[in-house]
C-alpha cells in the first residue's frame, strides 16, 4: 500500500482513519504468512509498520482519538 507523509496529511479525517483500519489489516495478514512461514518477501512487514507510522502520526497532530474512533466504527 506504502503512502507518502504529504498524502496522508491530505486525507480527510475519515478516510485517514480507513486507510489506518486498511495498513493494519494488511500488518496482521503479514505477520500471520511470516509466522506460517509463507512470506518469502519480509520487506513488506516493515513497510506496513512505516505506513502505519506515517498515519498514526498525522492523526495525532489533527487531535484524532484514533482507538476509540475505531472502535466506534467496528461496532
Amino acid at each position: 500500500m506504502t503512502i507518502k507523509a504529504s498524502e496522508a496529511h491530505n486525507l480527510k479525517d475519515d478516510e485517514l482513519l480507513e486507510r489506518l483500519r486498511q495498513a493494519k489489516e494488511e500488518h496482521f495478514g503479514l505477520r500471520f504468512q511470516h509466522a506460517t512461514g509463507e512470506l518469502e518477501n519480509t520487506s513488506g512487514l516493515g513497510a506496513a509498520k512505516r505506513d502505519i507510522a506515517r498515519l498514526l502520526t498525522v492523526a495525532k497532530e489533527r487531535g484524532i482519538d484514533v482507538e476509540k474512533e475505531l472502535k466506534a466504527s467496528d461496532g
